[in-house]
């Protein structure tokens, strides 16, 4: 017997991927910014493999693969997928609140619209008929 419910995994690895693509997202553009500008791509390589942030970077995105491996053994694509675009809306909001980034008009209807299209997606539920597929 399962500890945790597939409905309360699905949902605890969704909110993982939606939390670790916003963390990879805000971190690799902290890395960024402290970059000096340069026109050699040798000298950009060699200035992120300096900064640790690029490290934390690619564990995230170990992290995210791991979780999405889970997340899709519980849910059809096209219902796990979608529902990640929730991360368009939590980056904007952290570059807004956390790096003080600006958010145009134009952008916030369009978070709307994701937070809406999010919602008619997971009315859907997050499996359909599965197709087994045996190899010989």
């Amino acid at each position: 017997m399962a500890i945790f419910s597939t409905r309360l995994r699905l949902t605890l690895g969704l909110m993982a991927a939606i939390a670790i693509d916003t963390s990879i997202q805000i971190f690799w553009k902290l890395g960024v910014l402290d970059i000096p500008e340069t026109t050699s791509p040798w000298a950009f390589v060699t200035a992120m493999a300096e900064r640790p942030v690029f490290l934390l970077v690619l564990a995230l995105m170990l992290a995210q693969l791991i979780n999405w491996v889970k997340v899709l053994a519980l849910a059809d694509l096209s219902f796990a997928k979608p529902i990640c675009a929730l991360s368009y809306v939590t980056v904007s909001l952290v570059s807004y609140f956390a790096l003080g980034e600006k958010l145009h008009p134009v952008q916030i209807a369009g978070i709307f619209i994701i937070v809406i299209g999010v919602w008619f997606v997971s009315r859907g539920g997050p499996t359909a008929n599965v197709i087994a597929i045996n190899a010989p």
